[in-house]
This record gives C-alpha cells, structure tokens and sequence, in this order.
C-alpha cells in the first residue's frame, strides 16, 4: 500500500503511531466525547486528532488503555479500527447511542450487541453478507458483569446497524421507503433490541483482523413507544454506559494478565 503520510511514521486518517496507544481501545463516535472520557483513566494524555479523530490514552489497573472517536457511520469506524489495529490495540469496545425497537427497551436503558444486523454498506466490503456481525464472547460478558456492577438497566441481543438515521427515522419522505417500512418491521419482528450505525462494522471488521470487539448502547429513546402512545423517555446522560465500559475493561485486563 502506497505511504500516504510520505514516511511521517503515523497512521493517515489518526495520525496515531505505534507506541500511542494500548492494546484495549474505548471507541465513541463523537468527538467531543473523547477528553471526558479520558477522565476516566489514570495520567490521559492527547495523542493526536485528525478529522472525526480525536484520540488520548491513560492507564486502568496499570495498562495502557485508548480512547478514540470514529464518527458516525461505517466507513469512517472501519478506518479507525484497521489504523489502531496496526498499532498493536487488539481489544475494541464501542460505546455510543441507540433507539429501542422492543416495547421492553426504554430510554436509559443500555444494550449490550451480542450480534448485528448488517444493513449497511460497509460490512459488505469486508466479508459476504451470509457472514454473522457477532461480538466477541468475551467482551460480552465482561460488559454483562460491568452492567450489574454499575447498577445497569440492560439487555444483551441483536442491535440493527443502517447508513442513513433519516431512513430509519422518516422512511415514508424516501424514494425506497417502502422496502425500509417493510425490513424495519421484521427487524422487529425477528427481536432486534436497538437500531445504532457502527456495531455491525466493528464486528465484521475485528472478525477479520482476529480483534476482540464489544458494544454497550444507550437507548436515548423508543420510536416504537412513541407510536404506541406509551411512554417515551429520552435520556442523554451517558454515565452508566461509560462504566459498565470501564468495568469491562478492568475484568479483561485481570483476565489477560491471569
């Protein structure tokens, strides 16, 4: 592959270099998510940001641990997790935002993807559509165990992964919208829990590249709720999300290192 950077020694789209960050990585897709998140971690230093980029890296339980944003969507979360990947982070727990699609999902809720529709496009350059977007085990209990930590209202299955937030949200404005009405309906019907724009990447992505990948989603609130005139909570407040996270770190950094 042809060096982009000219021999700058970083990652093109990061501007990350080996050396910058750990191997466990807490991907977000907002930006701006990303110095408060590094709070969290003991000694956070920036590393760099570039584009929707914005990357800083601390310690938890003595290890070296990242937290970088990837933007909304696929393409952009395919890029950050193949340019991490190169500089040695092998461990990859997304955490962003979501709206419940069952009647039991309510806003403030969490939902922790075991698997993933794959209704984007990215996924589909990576691997055949009859492959499963699935999380990995392990990082799925870790992040059941830090929910019951924290005190979590969860819930662990299929969360739906789609390109266009308008297509979900006002499907019947849209030229094809009567194909999405009808694949939203058996999303639902087949149980999905939450409809988000990364997951399914980051699953297909870190299957390919052997990475350890998770997913812990704030439901923010419930379209389909709303449809039925039941209650509808909108929450924003992120704070469980970031420490079932945590807590899932902290067991996978014990488990490694035992």
């Amino acid at each position: 592959m042809v060096d982009y950077t000219e021999g700058a020694g970083y990652q093109y789209h990061t501007h990350v270099a080996p050396g910058d960050v750990g191997r466990y990585v807490i991907l977000t897709g907002d930006p701006g998510r990303c110095e408060s998140i590094s709070k969290l971690l003991d000694n956070p230093k920036f590393v760099a940001y570039n584009r929707e980029y914005n990357c800083y890296t601390g310690y938890l339980d003595g290890e070296k641990v990242s937290v970088i944003s990837h933007g909304i969507g696929g393409a952009s979360t395919a890029i950050c997790i193949e340019e991490l990947a190169k500089c040695g982070a092998d461990t990859f727990i997304r955490m962003g935002t979501s709206g419940g699609m069952q009647d039991d999902v309510i806003g403030g809720d969490i939902v922790i993807a075991s698997g993933a529709i794959r209704a984007e496009g990215t996924s589909k350059e990576y691997a055949p559509i009859e492959y499963p977007a699935v999380a990995s085990f392990e990082v799925v209990n870790a992040l059941v165990e830090g929910a019951k930590k924290v005190g979590a209202s969860y819930h662990v299955g299929v969360a739906q992964c789609k390109d266009s937030f308008f297509g979900q949200h006002e499907p019947e404005t849209k030229p094809v919208g009567p194909e999405l009405l009808y694949k939203w309906d058996a999303w639902i019907k087949c149980g999905a829990l939450c409809s988000e724009m990364e997951s399914s990447t980051l699953f297909i992505v870190g299957s390919y590249l052997r990475l350890r990948t998770g997913a812990v989603l704030l439901v923010v609130a419930n379209q389909e709720r709303a449809k039925k005139g039941l209650s509808n909570p909108q929450v924003h407040e992120m704070d469980k999300v970031y420490g079932t996270t945590i807590e899932a770190i902290r067991r996978l950094i014990a488990s490694d290192k035992a």
